[in-house]
């Protein structure tokens, strides 16, 4: 559904607000991500399946990272809990520990870089690339793990689509629309339209939706940027 390509982050201290969110939004949305701030409030795994019970979509954003043994049984566990995205970050084995273990409706999606990173924050991890080559390095390699997708920055998506295709979902964090001048810890952000027209699958938006005055409309006028982003996308595969 065109609907579902916004995931709206639940940035919110507990999963009471998270639920309050999706009340506020209605229809506007139908795919939600819980990341480590309500992990970290209790209550987590009760709340993805209340999401899931009103017919939402989850995204559990959890970034596992362990031993491929421990992940493996991580995805065992958080397979039949109504969730429909999972993000893992490491080495092949771990991604591939992931896919292996996921179950039927559960999709893999690898972390690339983080859209909070620059080239220096790549020099002070060691990283001796550029971004966009360290990104579809690590997407190549979740394709050969066996991952449904990636989480890419906009920035990187042209090269992921024209390396990779389609064969890959592409989830974009960093959105911010064109008239939202907040200061934010995203170094790559992208707006609605252009990741989508771009190529990106879903888009994943916060504050921009959390902290607006009304939350509903705010989400309204990025499905509005969605959509335009498609017609975008339609008039470039056109063919001539």
């Amino acid at each position: 559904m065109s609907r579902d390509r916004l995931i709206v982050a639940l940035d919110v201290p507990a999963p009471s607000d998270a639920l309050d969110l999706a009340d506020q939004l209605g229809d506007a949305a139908g795919f939600y991500k819980m990341g480590m701030q309500l992990m970290s409030a209790g209550g987590y795994m009760g709340l993805a399946e209340e999401l899931a019970r009103r017919g939402h979509k989850v995204f559990a954003d959890l970034k596992l990272f362990d031993v491929p043994a421990t992940v493996a049984a991580a995805v065992r566990g958080l397979r039949d809990r109504g969730i429909e995205f999972l993000t893992v970050h490491g080495n092949q084995a771990i991604m591939e520990a992931a896919a292996n273990n996921k179950g039927a409706r559960m999709k893999i999606l690898a972390v690339t870089a983080l859209t909070s990173l620059d080239r220096g924050d790549l020099d002070d991890l060691g990283f001796d690339c550029e971004i966009g080559e360290l990104v579809l390095s690590r997407a190549r390699r979740a394709l050969e793990a066996g991952c449904d997708g990636v989480i890419a920055s906009g920035r990187e998506l042209p090269a992921l689509r024209q390396a990779l295709g389609r064969r890959l979902l592409v989830v974009t964090p960093g959105i911010r629309p064109i008239d939202n001048d907040e200061t934010h810890d995203q170094k790559r952000v992208v707006t609605p339209a252009a990741a989508i027209a771009k190529g990106a699958d879903h888009i994943v938006v916060g504050r921009p939706i959390n902290a607006a005055p009304d939350p509903r409309e705010a989400a309204l006028k990025i499905q509005g940027e969605i959509s335009r982003g498609l017609r975008m996308r339609l008039r470039r595969s056109a063919p001539n």
